[in-house]
């Protein structure tokens, strides 16, 4: 079963422009009346983002680690239809992954292999020329599952650099498709998870464009798109999918609480469930005529004073609590609790509903896939229930009840390693560090 051709743009390591080229070539294509659909390989909740507004298309996550086959069918499915051509971007390095068998590592190239999309290799070649190739070839030929199918070229200091580049690449017949000469102004902001949203983004849409521009005049796209095949979906669907937690879900939406994967949303919808949106930055409480309030992950420590101040909503947020559940993964997990102390040491009280405090100010990174299980029953499931996701983000616990009985969810690292219980759990408000991808 085919639909829709793909293909993967990835890069030896993370930092090598990827998604500058990602989004250059998905906003071009656009331009040139092709219906294109973006793809992440991996968590990440920024860069699809970023190419739904260089598409004007939701962009789902492909996860080998976390997705079993039948839901990535599933997601795969819902992509190609109605689309052209899917673009999807890889994470960090395109083997890098965790340790598992082959097919379930999490890397990106697993994904190019499930769906048969060749790869397009991003080469920073700042600091190299001819030597540039070795590093291909080694992509090339270190997973015989996958295709290098050209390589973009990517901060290439003058025309010199260049052939002196494309001169090793002649060597292993790895064509080069394009590329494109330092330059700042091809640099999106970041902050520390990542890029800045895109709703954050000044100027989005000038800046895409400006990507379309310098793709058109630097990669061949009439040769980019004569790579991409058909996208290999088996028969097998459904799988990991989630069930929603109500039948009304009251979901926070604003540049405080925005990391929440679109394919959730696409199965929540599915599945027959309503979501309706509010946002705390404004100082709206959760519709009262809502099943559940959900509160994801995003960048609260940058507005805690505003969420602080925010008295209808956390009045509004704790008269929810008393009847109905409420859950808070990451940011809103942290707003759930006492209190967060930014990133200048002021502590700011928050809402109360969890024995837990956090700090911005003691940074440290938490970061890799986690595999729970629910120790109590409660919006994501019942007791025992076996959920993938992961964990990303810098705060602290400056301190909090440990006990199990206050214990949101058991959780292992993604090679099974024990790190003991994670989260919280009073009544029916439930939170924890845990994104979840899905149940398994």
């Amino acid at each position: 079963m085919s639909r829709a051709t793909g293909l993967l743009i990835a890069a030896p390591r993370s930092g090598s422009g990827k998604t500058t080229v990602a989004l250059g070539i998905q906003r071009a294509l656009v331009r040139r009346g092709l219906r294109v659909r973006g793809a992440k390989c991996g968590p990440d909740y920024i860069d699809p983002a970023f190419h739904m507004a260089a598409t004007g298309m939701p962009s789902f996550n492909f996860d080998s680690f976390a997705m079993d086959r039948e839901f990535l069918n599933t997601l795969a499915a819902q992509s190609a239809a109605g689309t052209d051509i899917v673009i999807a971007e890889g994470s960090m390095g395109l083997f890098d992954g965790v340790r598992q068998k082959l097919g379930h590592t999490g890397a990106s190239a697993d994904i190019a292999a499930v769906f048969g999309w060749p790869v397009v290799l991003v080469l920073d070649v700042s600091g190299h020329a001819q030597s540039a190739a070795a590093v291909a070839l080694g992509c090339a030929r270190f997973d015989p599952r996958i295709e290098i199918a050209g390589v973009v070229l990517n901060r290439v200091a003058s025309q010199r650099h260049r052939n002196l580049v494309e001169d090793g690449l002649e060597r292993i017949g790895l064509p080069v498709l394009g590329a494109l000469m330092r330059n700042n102004d091809l640099i999106l902001p970041e902050r520390h998870l990542g890029l800045v949203q895109a709703g954050e983004t000044d100027e989005l849409d000038r800046r895409l464009e400006h990507l379309a521009d310098l793709v058109e005049t630097s990669i061949d796209l009439d040769k980019l798109l004569a790579l991409g095949r058909p996208t290999q979906i088996g028969l097998a669907t459904c799988g990991t999918t989630l069930t929603p937690p109500g039948q009304r879900i009251a979901l926070a939406t604003d540049q405080a609480f925005s990391f929440v994967y679109q394919h959730v949303l696409a199965h929540w919808r599915a599945a027959g469930a309503e979501i309706a949106t509010f946002s705390p930055l404004a100082n709206e409480p959760p519709p009262n005529d809502a099943d559940i309030c959900w509160l994801p992950g995003g960048y609260p420590e940058l507005h805690a004073g505003r969420i602080a101040d925010a008295t209808s909503f956390l009045q509004g947020l704790r008269s929810f609590a008393r009847t109905r559940p409420v859950h808070g993964e990451c940011g809103g997990y942290m707003v759930l609790g006492e209190a967060l102390e930014d990133g200048d040491g002021n502590v700011h009280r928050m809402a109360g509903l969890l024995p837990v405090s956090t700090s911005y100010a003691k940074r440290k990174i938490h970061l890799g896939y986690r595999v729970a299980h629910l120790l109590h029953d409660g919006p994501l499931g019942s007791a025992g229930r076996r959920l993938v996701g992961h964990e990303f983000h810098y705060a602290s616990i400056m301190q909090g009840d440990t006990s199990k009985d206050t214990a949101f969810a058991a959780v292992t690292d993604a090679e099974g390693t024990d790190l003991g219980t994670m989260g919280h759990r009073v009544g029916t408000t439930t939170g924890s560090f845990f994104h979840v991808i899905a149940h398994s």
